[in-house]
């Protein structure tokens, strides 16, 4: 239950944001937003001893929040005094740069500076962002050099013969970070670094040394680590989130059963999940470091004399390989795996997840073995790891072996996750695994082994919201045709009872400050060519081009979109700004810099387009859309899915395509409004608005605009 000296704090730290600003002005929605989220982080049940409390999603709340309610200062204002009340850390997490930058940059800032909250925070990466320095003076180091065209080069280094370039930036690291001109953050170096070097000068949680590291006082993520103990606001993204809980919570950010959690751009959630848990590996690839599994176990038994842990490891990774040769022979007969002459690389979907009797053998032998390869080569890892206290002499050796060893043991877990997931077979009322083979064209005899879940949600129910102390999950599209339904269900938070879902009204008034128009479009979008003509018709009619006036026209399809840029009068193509012909932020320029001049700028974009971009005032008085953001599935995890709902006798097309895009064209019909003082038309070249059932849901859950 929420305190009387809690009430009181809000209250007083928004008084005195008010009292600073003379142009603050409180809104309804947002006080409404504070007192949910403070009101349901209040239900928070703490941990009894070493047991977590049984949790019905009491302290979970859903709120949607269009534009302009001011959610961050919400969040951050009630979350901020919620967790320091009650002795918890606030993890917020957004699924875009933009907005964690915003976060860490300006929303933070502006809460502290103004409403007098003591709140410290700091910006959480991962791990692959920062620069590993035990790693980079070995590869700068000149005993390094000389050994890397040894019989056996160091794994996790270099697996070929550095470039000089390579050689001269690793150089300029060195210096740079030695001198303490440079923090080893990847992305505060001056220059782009290439994902290939860059993976040579960072690690991951196996091949680092942790406390045995010489390095450890000087290195970036754990200096980065330690700060975010310290701080009351962690701010992530997404994928680090949940890699943290999957992970078991706690390894990177602070534990789930001490965080209150605020979830921004929380419709990217479950994809978001659904990528997280997903896994594949290639067969070239794994048969290239299992062979090195041998090499490596001898010398670490050279050192720790554990020839048994060794053996096995030898055994367990022949036995990977021995199985991978199967699959190899078996995968010559698959029909669906046959070369091509179109060059694309044959891909083979497993009907349901499920395995054809011949390869369910071969999948759970190599699933066996890939835990064991796993197993061994951790027990190795903690052998060498005792051996290094008693080898002070070759602690150097040690520590190149452990660098070997943990590239293998990362191998190995990927390894695993992939055959855990080829060999799982799913209940019977659960959701299926996707599971497909894909042919590579480059490597002769080479095939990427991919799975993925076609839903997170009843992993994200058992790793984050049954230990989560508290979570706001917010955005300012969270419903699907008027409901909270698919964000729940996608996200597993429909198993709990008590979650709070609310939907916060507008500050805008739609009906006054724009107009909704659909033309009377006589081509169907199912007739590409036809509906492209008439979008070629339509747009002179509806953009003036002696104006100096923005508009932005949205498309579904990047070739629909150059085909009618191709094909507009001479008049308007001299206005155009198409996404991909610029970077973004110089397109965005070049569009407001046109209006500064008295000219009309209209953009073309694609759907990435109709998500977080701010066109305020009359650099936005026209947004039209080609055509209804339908998202066909197209890929393996959407089409196992669909097959699964209609095998159940659904629809996938009216429980899923039409919900998520409805959520979609939510997003781009709100690239219109962004102020009060903003104006404008929003115009749909789509028919089936009017003639398709599904339509009147569509147009019912926009925003009440004039009809014209």
């Amino acid at each position: 239950m929420l305190t009387d000296a809690e009430k009181d704090a809000i209250r007083d730290h928004y008084r005195t944001i008010a009292d600073n600003l003379p142009g603050f002005r409180p809104r309804n929605a947002q006080r409404r937003m504070l007192a949910e989220i403070a009101n349901a982080f209040s239900r928070s049940k703490n941990k009894e001893g070493d047991e977590l409390p049984e949790r019905g999603g009491e302290s979970i709340i859903v709120v949607e929040g269009p534009t302009g309610v001011g959610k961050s200062l919400a969040y951050l204002l009630a979350g901020g005094v919620m967790a320091r009340a009650r002795g918890k850390k606030l993890v917020v997490t957004s699924a875009t740069v933009a907005l964690q930058e915003q976060l860490v940059n300006r929303d933070l800032p502006f809460v502290v500076e103004n409403s007098g909250l003591p709140l410290t925070f700091a910006l959480a990466k991962g791990r692959g962002r920062y620069l590993c320095p035990h790693r980079l003076y070995q590869l700068t180091a000149n005993s390094a050099q000389g050994q890397l065209l040894a019989p056996e080069p160091e794994l996790a280094l270099w697996d070929r013969k550095p470039q000089a370039e390579e050689l001269e930036t690793l150089r300029q690291m060195a210096d740079e970070f030695y001198y303490r001109r440079w923090n080893g953050d990847r992305d505060t170096w001056q220059e782009v670094v290439e994902d290939g070097l860059w993976s040579r000068v960072t690690n991951d949680r196996h091949s680092c040394l942790k406390a045995a590291c010489p390095n450890r006082p000087e290195c970036p993520f754990y200096l980065a680590r330690e700060t975010l103990e310290t701080v009351d606001v962690v701010v992530a993204n997404h994928d680090l989130m949940l890699a943290d809980v999957a992970m078991g919570g706690g390894v990177i950010l602070p534990a789930p059963d001490d965080s209150f959690y605020c979830i921004d751009e929380a419709h990217h959630l479950a994809k978001k999940a659904v990528n997280q848990f997903s896994a594949e590996h290639s067969l070239a690839q794994a048969m290239f470091w299992l062979e090195k599994v041998a090499a490596v176990a001898t010398r670490v038994d050279s050192l720790t004399n554990k020839s048994e842990l060794a053996g096995n490891a030898i055994e367990a990774a022949g036995a990977c390989m021995e199985t991978l040769t199967e699959w190899l022979w078996l995968l010559e007969g698959e029909e669906a795996l046959a070369a091509s002459s179109d060059n694309l690389e044959p891909t083979w979907l497993i009907d349901d997840g499920i395995l054809p009797e011949r390869f369910t053998v071969p999948a759970a032998n190599l699933a066996m073995s890939a835990r064991m390869v796993y197993k061994h080569l951790t027990s190795m890892n903690d052998a060498l790891a005792d051996a290094r206290k008693d080898k002070g002499s070759e602690a150097g050796l040690v520590d190149k072996l452990s660098s070997d060893l943990g590239f293998l043991i990362g191998r190995s877990e990927q390894l695993m996750a992939v055959w855990d997931l080829f060999e799982k077979t799913p209940d019977e009322n659960a959701p299926p695994i996707a599971k497909w083979i894909t042919r590579r064209t480059e490597g002769k005899g080479d095939y990427l082994f991919s799975a993925s879940p076609v839903s997170a949600a009843a992993s994200l129910a058992g790793t984050l919201w049954r230990r989560a102390a508290g979570a706001l999950l917010t955005s300012a599209t969270l419903r699907s045709l008027g409901e909270f339904d698919l964000l729940l269900s996608q996200t597993g938070l429909k198993w709990l009872p008590d979650v709070s879902c609310v939907a916060l009204d507008s500050p805008f008034s739609f009906q006054e400050q724009g107009e909704l128009y659909l033309p009377p479009m006589v081509a169907s979008p199912k007739d590409p060519a036809a509906h492209t003509r008439e979008i070629v018709e339509w747009l002179p009619r509806l953009i003036d081009v002696t104006e100096p006036l923005g508009s932005l026209v949205l498309f579904s399809s990047r070739k629909q979109m150059q085909e009618v840029a191709a094909a507009v009068p001479a008049g308007l193509r001299e206005r155009l700004l198409i996404q991909g012909e610029l970077p973004k932020s110089r397109l965005l320029e070049q569009h407001h810099e046109r209006l500064k001049q008295g000219e009309a700028s209209v953009i073309f974009g694609l759907d990435s387009f109709s998500e977080g971009l701010d066109l305020p005032g009359e650099s936005c008085v026209h947004v039209i859309i080609a055509k209804l953001p339908f998202a066909m599935p197209d890929d393996p995890v959407g089409r196992t899915l669909s097959r699964w709902i209609e095998k159940r006798g659904g629809n996938p097309f009216i429980e899923i395509t039409v919900p998520e895009a409805s959520i979609k064209l939510i997003q781009a019909v709100g690239r219109l409004i962004r102020t009060e003082q903003d104006y404008g038309r929003v115009t749909i070249l789509d028919n089936r608005l009017m003639r398709q059932s599904y339509g009147k849901k569509l147009l019912a859950s926009l925003p009440p605009f004039k009809r014209i």
